[in-house]
């Protein structure tokens, strides 16, 4: 099997695994007792945030773990309007934002908040001048993606912050894609809120992370315990922060070297499928992308056909994200930049990382023309 669906998920490192293995065996202790067993348990959380928030530059305190990204969408978005001042009922974001912030922006309607879905441009991005227009003195939140899960645009987070902030909003951004590629300065990046997540960075599945700036108000989602500062309440998963401390530090050592490597096989890709498929549609820019996400449209091809055709060949890629690839409905994101629903339906996603080759990429060509052409024959 060649493995193009690194958005969805990376294998753990076997350094991660390594690391892990003892807080799974021996050094068991719950990371708030005062015991020896306690404090060694503590002492590695302490380690792994120290390394999470060196990854962010950030401090120490300002890292908050979660279960993953989802939950650090969930307690940004809905924390930071819990918190916000009577007078601040509003929230924005973008048409093209992953579900957990999406749904999350569905519950704020539902507890009363005012909620501003912001459209998008052709290749995915979010205009200044929209954020601009769409901004109020009751505006409590923006949260737009650093960069989209599906097509890859990476949005100017920092501009778009300075904007939120002019107005006295706060801001979030899910970085969970971009994490694993792109150098995060949350200083530079202007951002009140951001969300990455373990298992996108060769680390375990079940832990991520939420920056919180210090002195951003947020309100826990999670009620119990005094854990994480008390913005997240409940026995911390010590194995799986070992993990992640463990693979931000692998990342920040490595990605100047994958990055360059795994974007010649991008275009690589890109190249491929445009000489040996016609009619392809690659959706979102050619330029300002991540440098490991490829999606195309195929006229004539459902998505989902393609890909069940393309894993009986070998090749494992996504219809979209992960999270919603049981959904009928074509995605969202390309509906959002303008597809129709017919091309939208046949949107495919491939996603290479840190252990890709030139050859799978080879092969996946091959064997994305013999499907796709096979699909075409049927249907006719």
């Amino acid at each position: 099997m060649i493995y193009l669906d690194y958005a969805a998920t990376t294998p753990p490192d076997p350094a991660v695994v390594d690391a892990m293995w003892p807080y799974l065996r021996e050094h068991y202790g719950n990371a708030s007792s005062l015991h020896a067993f306690g404090r060694a348990a503590r002492q590695a959380v302490d380690e792994a945030r120290e390394a999470v928030a060196a990854a962010l530059h950030a401090d120490f305190a300002e890292v908050v773990f979660t279960s993953g990204g989802t939950e650090a969408d969930n307690l940004a978005v809905l924390g930071a309007l819990r918190a916000a001042p009577a007078n601040r009922d509003h929230l924005i974001v973008s048409a093209i934002e992953h579900p957990a912030v999406l749904r999350a922006a569905d519950e704020a309607e539902r507890l009363g908040f005012s909620v501003t879905r912001l459209k998008v441009d052709g290749e995915g991005r979010v205009s200044p001048d929209s954020l601009g227009e769409a901004l109020t003195d009751r505006t409590a939140l923006v949260s737009i993606q650093h960069a989209n899960n599906e097509i890859g645009v990476v949005q100017d987070i920092a501009r778009l912050a300075r904007l939120a902030h002019e107005r006295g909003a706060l801001f979030h951004a899910d970085a969970v894609q971009s994490f694993p590629w792109l150098p995060i300065h949350v200083r530079g990046l202007e951002v009140d809120l951001l969300t990455i997540s373990a298992h996108k960075v060769h680390g375990p599945k079940g832990v991520g992370a939420l920056f919180v700036r210090s002195g951003t108000p947020v309100a826990p989602l999670n009620v119990g315990g005094a854990q994480e500062r008390e913005l997240r309440a409940g026995t911390e998963n010590v194995p799986g922060i070992v993990g992640f401390g463990v693979a931000a530090k692998l990342l920040t050592m490595r990605r100047e070297e994958d990055v360059p490597r795994v974007r010649a096989l991008r275009d690589e890709l890109i190249a491929g499928l445009h000489a040996r498929v016609r009619d392809l549609r690659l959706n979102g820019p050619r330029d300002g992308r991540l440098p490991n996400i490829v999606n195309v449209s195929t006229p004539g091809v459902d998505g989902a056909a393609l890909v069940l055709s393309l894993d009986r060949a070998g090749v494992a890629v996504s219809s979209g994200s992960a999270c919603s690839s049981g959904a009928i409905e074509p995605s969202h994101v390309l509906q959002a930049i303008g597809l129709p629903r017919d091309l939208a339906a046949s949107g495919l996603r491939f996603s290479l990382g840190r252990t890709t080759t030139l050859n799978e990429v080879q092969l996946a060509v091959d064997a994305f023309e013999v499907v796709v052409e096979r699909l075409r024959r049927t249907k006719r």
